[in-house]
């Protein structure tokens, strides 16, 4: 009897996890595609300490290199708001390229986009007419101050709504010290610590026309009807170095900045991010940073 009880519990369980899974639709687990793709392990920070900040020299008031997983190799005064100038464009492109605003639209300079602050001149005369695209690539590589007016002036709201966009991007973006008066960083009230500007150096990385357009050596426009071309060349001369792997970077300039320069680089098949702010001399920046990448290669191989 007991025997009989216990079978027929056995076919009414069997009947009722037959009914559930005719009820449940079948589950397979599946690899999104991001899993395939090889990831490599985060370095070991370990590696940095074979070298000796002692011996590295820099002129730069501000200096600070970080590796892609955030550890810092090397720090000089990187918590201390600064004038950054026209690292300031790195910013002002984000904030275009956010707004999904034509590319292709072409814009007139006019009158209003010359510069008030430090009286710079440019080769953009009123009447040069560019397209959306083309002005941002020369305040990317060229560091075209007209250029950069020129996008915020035809930005939805004009220029002060344009700066107020830059200053939501740079909290968005975790700067604790970074703030913008400006698109073109004439104005010294442009400032942020290096470790800010790093922040901006890495979220540029996720925007490829910045990329391609602050590695570019040379460009050529024809602002004018019926005239020639303006052939414009990049600030950053390490560019012309073959010593040198770039995936990023912008220089910048003014007397209350000093010669600042921001860049992520290869050095050692390592990925850096190296920020020069506050140098005297025109071209104090270049020898700092040919100094950093000596002091790396030389550091780990020895």
């Amino acid at each position: 009897m007991k025997t009989l009880q216990m079978i027929c519990c056995l076919y009414a369980t069997l009947s009722m996890v037959t009914s559930i899974a005719e009820e449940t639709p079948l589950q397979i687990a599946t690899l999104a595609p991001e899993s395939l793709v090889h990831h490599e392990s985060p370095m070991n920070p370990g590696v940095w300490q074979s070298l000796n900040p002692k011996k590295l020299k820099l002129q730069s008031a501000a200096a600070l290199v970080v590796d892609k997983n955030g550890n810092e190799v090397y720090t000089k005064h990187v918590d201390e708001p600064r004038p950054i100038a026209s690292i300031t464009k790195l910013m002002t492109a984000m904030v275009i390229l956010d707004g999904s605003l034509p590319l292709q639209e072409r814009i007139t300079i006019v009158k209003e986009d010359r510069d008030l602050i430090q009286l710079t001149g440019s080769r953009l005369q009123y009447g040069a007419t560019l397209t959306r695209e083309q002005l941002l690539r020369l305040a990317l590589m060229s560091s075209e101050n007209r250029a950069a007016n020129a996008l915020a002036r035809t930005w939805p709201g004009g220029r002060s709504a344009f700066v107020q966009a830059m200053n939501r991007k740079a909290k968005s973006l975790g700067m604790q010290t970074g703030h913008f008066t400006g698109p073109a960083g004439l104005d010294p009230g442009n400032v942020a610590s290096a470790r800010d500007v790093e922040k901006m150096v890495h979220a540029s990385l996720a925007y490829p026309l910045i990329r391609e357009a602050t590695t570019t050596r040379t460009l050529s426009v024809y602002p004018y009807k019926g005239r020639g071309s303006l052939r414009y060349s990049n600030t950053n001369r390490l560019l012309k170095n073959d010593a040198w792997s770039i995936q990023v970077s912008k220089t910048g300039y003014l007397n209350e900045a000093g010669r600042c320069l921001a860049m992520q680089v290869e050095i050692a098949d390592r990925t850096l991010v190296i920020v020069l702010l506050n140098a005297y001399g025109k071209l104090t920046t270049f020898g700092d940073s040919n100094r950093i990448r000596k002091w790396i290669e030389h550091g780990i191989e020895g």
